[in-house]
């Protein structure tokens, strides 16, 4: 099994970490285009090993793409940060001639390759990947999902004085603080409504902390988060390498589901050896859907700037 990062900043370098330390795969390609960087953290990493006990061979590479070949499974992290001043449609222009490059690069090499995006903005990094490499639907995921959906659970964790791991929450939709959708209805605590713990405007203000968790944590670092976003990453690899076949939030193409076609969005699937194996139907509500609908409208404006590119 051979796992390629492309992308060796905070969250790549995360991701990578998460894969070694778990063993999801005997080589783990680190791929970066500044000299040294994936290198440099490729061997700090290895030095780890013996101390953390796991026998991943890890291997740096600067921008050279023949040391992914025979890749099963790529993760997607390499774009820039949106800047002060910098339109959307600039990050998107920026952005999408980085995911188009790698995509093919790695497919030149892989073509066998499922490929997980983490890139921003997500949703229509994922839409582009898949419209720019003619693959399968089932093989370009987007991680968005399994990011908001835990940090949906960390605030009703919080707020329920609970631990995390008992609860199940999930948040669908785009991937942005005004796109996402965390599904306060269908939140529950060991098999019961959250809402029988929490009145609701309580529940009112977890679901909008959940909305806006990324800028929060963007305003205490100073930059984007990498620890959850690079183990929700390696999470979903997981799913993928040892068929677990779990249920996550991911972003993926619909036809037809949830009302929508010819989008990547965030929808619950179940993740396996194949990459996407079913999308599941949680049968939303009339605000539920109508929240969706709205949410997919704020994706496909976003993905129109894709057009002048």
């Amino acid at each position: 099994m051979k796992i390629t990062v492309v992308g060796a900043g905070a969250v790549g370098a995360t991701c990578a970490d998460n894969i070694a330390r778990k063993e999801l795969c005997d080589t783990l390609v680190l791929l970066d285009i500044k000299e040294g960087v994936a290198e440099g953290k490729a061997m700090d990493m290895m030095q780890t090993a013996t101390l953390l006990g796991f026998d991943t061979n890890i291997i740096g590479s600067t921008n050279d793409y023949s040391k992914t070949a025979g890749t099963d499974v790529a993760v997607i992290t390499s774009g820039i940060p949106r800047k002060p001043g910098m339109t959307r449609e600039e990050l998107i222009g920026i952005n999408a001639g980085i995911v188009k490059s790698v995509t093919e690069n790695l497919l030149k090499h892989s073509p066998d390759v499922i490929i997980v995006v983490i890139s921003n903005p997500m949703d229509t990094m994922t839409y582009l990947a898949l419209k720019s490499s003619g693959l399968p639907k089932s093989r370009i995921i987007g991680m968005g999902g399994i990011l908001d959906s835990s940090r949906f659970k960390y605030f009703l964790s919080t707020a329920m004085g609970v631990t995390a791991t008992d609860l199940q929450a999930v948040v669908v939709g785009g991937h942005g603080d005004t796109t996402m959708i965390p599904l306060a209805r269908l939140a529950t605590y060991q098999g019961t409504s959250v809402a029988n713990y929490l009145d609701a405007d309580t529940l009112k203000k977890v679901v909008a902390d959940t909305m806006v968790g990324g800028a929060t944590l963007t305003g205490l670092l100073g930059t984007s988060a990498w620890y959850a976003p690079g183990a929700a990453g390696a999470a979903l690899v997981e799913s993928i390498v040892r068929d677990e076949q779990k249920l996550f939030t991911c972003c993926v193409y619909l036809e037809g589901e949830y009302g929508q076609s010819d989008i990547c969005i965030g929808v619950p699937v179940v993740i396996g050896r194949n990459g996407v194996e079913k999308i599941i139907d949680y049968k939303l509500n009339e605000e539920e859907q109508a929240a969706f609908n709205k949410s997919a409208e704020a994706v496909r404006s976003m993905n129109s700037a894709l057009d002048n590119l």
